[in-house]
């Protein structure tokens, strides 16, 4: 049941949406169109480029685990001969690296030795094994 009447002698103004829409859309376009995309920086730098090599070279690989022990080529080293170690495997390669297995949950300070004692053993490349997610 409709109990209303219709009120046929409805003269007030309806707004037309379909037109504005329009406009909209081509000012979108050329808003899309005249944007420019610039980075901004703050500091002006270079960007080392690197290239990846196939090596031959079978590495030396150091293991540190979550406590802070060390293995090199599978031996275990006392952190005070690591130094020696790496220096003593990398007499017997031509151009010598570390391959450092180092556990997710070990601390900082420990690979940042590790890293000296290759240093101080006389080799200067070493890689960082990862596994892929």
């Amino acid at each position: 049941m409709n109990f209303r009447t219709a009120n046929l002698n409805d003269d007030s103004p309806d707004i037309n949406l379909i037109p504005l829409i329009d406009v909209l859309l081509v000012m979108l376009i050329f808003l899309a169109a005249t944007t420019t995309f610039t980075r901004q920086q703050a500091m002006k730098i270079n960007l080392p480029q690197a290239n990846a090599e196939v090596t031959d070279a079978l590495p030396i690989e150091l293991a540190i685990s979550q406590d802070g022990r060390f293995a090199v080529a599978g031996k275990i080293v006392v952190s005070s001969e690591l130094a020696a170690a790496l220096k003593l495997a990398a007499q017997q390669l031509d151009a010598p690296i570390v391959l450092i297995r180092a556990d997710s949950l070990a601390p900082h300070q420990f690979v940042v030795f590790a890293m000296q004692a290759a240093r101080e053993g006389g080799i200067g490349r070493v890689h960082f094994a990862t596994q892929a997610r």
